[in-house]
């Protein structure tokens, strides 16, 4: 079975070579690759990653420690502003207030003490009978009695207050997105208050906290548009508008990043904290123009190209008789040097330019190469906008050199798309 299986491949390798060496020679494999030239609309975007989440969100805490008794919401209910949502054992709270109260009542019976013993020696004093030292030290205990009063009343306000904190309202109306406790379980607020839960205000307006590159972030600003879509619907397109550009960055592997915080409407509810935004931000839009494959503006003319292009247009021109001509100008707006670069500017035969320019590379109905010089616009990183009155919608461009062999033969086992030449794409 080996032995069929290698000799039926031989023979189909066979029949493929003879195929190929003695097909009709119209049946030529292009030393080129092509990209075709289209008609449509464009956009320039910066593409960005964030999460969504609530416009305002509260954390509701405790600021006493004890045991949760009784806790009346759960995720996803509905609040509304001082509802109660939970519940604190108050056992040893009750007992911190009637000590407190303990402690008032006997700071005041050594008030009314005080008072009595300085009354007393008060007109003992004036008739000499006891000495001023006497007489300053009641005064003495009497002010110390109406401190410690005052101290113990505080401490009664603090206990009760406590007290009050042993039930747990909800600060504004909205949703509970998180529950962090369960009854029996014991909170401690020490040194900071715990969370027992998030609040979020409005869930029908949310927000987007999106990390867009430092070398983007001059294009983004207040008021555009933003477009974004989540994993959850991945075949909708949500829109929403930059709000706020944040001055403080975050650097992250040496890379700066800034959060753009964009605002979004959700009337249904569909979309939900957490989810992970791909944003796409408005720069620019265009309609209706001319675009490319951006695989045809990184293409690099190779030097073989440009002596076929100027080889070509000097055989045209001796053969309508031109004599005027100087092999710097042709029907294609003119011949290039013999750079490799797409590209042109200043030098380059096209009598300026600049980052905007470009040369495009394309075969004419006879098989003929020919050059356009052409603007570019805007770019949404996969087409670039061409801007010429010479190309038309459906022209085939240039964006690629074929490896061939020496006698101009194609291999027709090896891909195409591999081997480049240096001046290829």
């Amino acid at each position: 079975m080996t032995r069929f299986l290698l000799i039926t491949g031989v023979v189909v390798l066979a029949g493929a070579s003879v195929w190929y060496l003695n097909r009709d020679g119209d049946e030529t494999i292009s030393p080129y690759r092509f990209v075709t030239l289209e008609q449509g609309d464009l956009e320039a975007v910066v593409a960005s990653t964030g999460a969504l989440d609530a416009v305002t969100t509260v954390q509701v805490g405790t600021q006493v420690s004890g045991i949760i008794s009784h806790i009346y919401v759960d995720f996803n209910d509905k609040v509304r502003a001082g509802q109660i949502i939970a519940r604190i054992d108050t056992t040893l709270l009750r007992s911190a207030v009637r000590d407190a109260e303990a402690a008032v009542e006997r700071n005041q019976a050594q008030l009314r003490q005080a008072e009595r013993e300085l009354k007393r020696l008060e007109s003992l004093y004036e008739k000499q009978f006891v000495t001023e030292v006497d007489y300053n030290r009641a005064q003495y205990d009497l002010d110390i009695a109406i401190a410690s009063t005052k101290s113990a009343e505080i401490s009664l306000e603090r206990a009760r207050q406590n007290m009050s904190y042993a039930t747990i309202y909800a600060p504004i109306s909205g949703t509970v997105i998180e529950r962090n406790v369960d009854v029996g379980q014991t909170v401690a607020a020490s040194f900071s208050a715990p969370q027992l839960f998030l609040i979020a205000d409005d869930l029908s307006r949310m927000e987007i906290l999106a990390s867009v590159d430092e070398s983007d972030i001059g294009q983004i600003k207040q008021g555009q548009v933003a477009r974004f879509n989540v994993q959850a619907y991945p075949d909708e397109i949500f829109y929403g508008g930059v709000r706020q550009v944040r001055l403080q960055s975050t650097m992250e592997e040496n890379v700066v990043n800034y959060t753009v915080v964009v605002d979004v409407e959700n009337p249904d509810g569909r979309l939900l904290p957490g989810m992970t935004a791909t944003v796409d931000f408005l720069i620019e839009t265009a309609s209706d123009v001319l675009k490319v494959s951006n695989a045809a503006m990184r293409f690099r003319a190779t030097p073989r190209m440009f002596e076929t292009l100027r080889a070509q247009m000097e055989a045209r021109w001796a053969a309508s008789g031109d004599s005027t001509r100087d092999g710097r100008s042709g029907r294609g707006g003119a011949i290039p040097s013999g750079s490799a670069n797409n590209s042109f500017g200043g030098g380059q035969g096209f009598g300026g330019g600049g980052d905007d320019f470009v040369l495009i590379w394309y075969l004419e109905e006879d098989g003929n190469l020919m050059t356009v010089p052409a603007h570019t616009g805007i770019t949404d990183g996969q087409m670039t906008e061409i801007i010429s009155d010479r190309l038309e919608p459906g022209m085939q461009i240039i964006a690629g050199v074929t490896e061939m062999a020496e006698d101009g033969v194609a291999n027709p086992f090896q891909n195409n798309q591999r081997g480049f030449r240096p001046g290829g794409f």
